[in-house]
């Protein structure tokens, strides 16, 4: 018995750093239709969002868990992800795999309590298509590009499904490039960064280059600057049309976003061992944090005002 209370607390961390809360902050992107249609102050709508959040935060964890515990043998032989939790032996393989099943079916009840049946097929859609990924996808480069930049379009789809409202094509397009600009340049920070021992933690790195990369970057970038562009102009234009006020809100709201995405093309090429990991990036420069904050205060009174 003594025994099973000192091994409890291990295991009860060991199983929440497995589940990795800390990369929730990527289903953030849960709430951007919501609150671009200007809904999110709603009780009702607020709560739909919440819960898709969740859902998406309970679906990814368990496919964290499906990922390291398909990636076992590798993973053992790997000089750091060999300390993962299920790796080094501190989740039995039995509680793993439980877990793992408990986490994607526990994301699509709680999608489910939205009311929105189409919530719940955009969840277990992204869960079916991030584990597909680990087995399959992963290893196709380009492919794996995509792939990933399209589980942050659904995160998005979760939010706007969950709370009726519709996407337009130039949001759709700007999350989109948005999502494989980010997916892009962690790739190229990767192997800037590692150069030839890349391949040790993405094997597909090995087939691409740094030039294919940085113009995979460069075409995403002017991608999501564009449809931004324009989905701005768009909202501005659907603003003046029920609303006599003409302060060009949404249209400032390109400064921010612009100086954001040159910001963090900075930060790739300096290489500084943060490029890799995009919310280290947002969590420990203090510039994008600023830029993040002068965009949010901008379209929130472009919404709101």
């Amino acid at each position: 018995m003594a025994l099973a209370v000192k091994t409890t607390p291990s295991l009860a961390r060991a199983l929440v750093r497995e589940a990795r809360p800390k990369q929730w902050l990527k289903n953030v992107l849960v709430f951007a239709a919501p609150a671009a249609a200007g809904v999110i102050d709603e009780p009702t709508e607020l709560g739909r969002s919440l819960l898709a959040f969740v859902a998406m935060c309970l679906v990814s964890s368990g496919t964290y868990y499906w990922n390291d515990l398909f990636d076992l043998e590798a993973d053992r032989s790997h000089p750091t992800k060999q300390h993962r939790p299920i790796a080094s032996g501190l989740i039995p393989l039995p509680i793993a795999r439980g877990v793992g099943v408990g986490l994607l079916l526990a994301g699509c009840g709680v999608a489910a309590l939205t009311g929105r049946w189409q919530a719940v097929v955009v969840v277990a859609f992204y869960a079916v298509l991030t584990l597909s990924y680990t087995v399959i996808w992963k290893h196709v480069a380009v492919l794996d590009l995509v792939v990933v930049a399209s589980g942050f379009v659904l995160r998005a789809a979760a939010g706007a499904v969950a709370t009726d409202v519709a996407m337009s094509d130039w949001f759709v397009l700007v999350t989109t490039f948005g999502s494989l600009f980010i997916v892009a340049g962690k790739r190229y920070a990767e192997l800037h960064e590692l150069g030839e021992g890349a391949t040790l933690t993405r094997a597909t790195l090995g087939d691409y280059s740094l030039q294919y990369l940085r113009m995979v970057v460069s075409v995403a970038c002017g991608g999501t600057l564009i449809s931004y562009c324009m989905w701005a102009f768009e909202r501005a234009n659907e603003r003046l049309a029920t609303n006599d006020l003409e302060l060009p809100l949404y249209q400032l709201t390109i400064v921010p976003m612009l100086a954001a995405l040159l910001r963090y093309l900075l930060v790739l090429e300096r290489g500084n061992g943060h490029g890799a990991a995009p919310e280290d990036v947002f969590s420990d420069d203090r510039v994008l944090q600023l830029l993040g904050l002068a965009w949010v205060v901008t379209f929130g009174l472009a919404v709101y005002l």
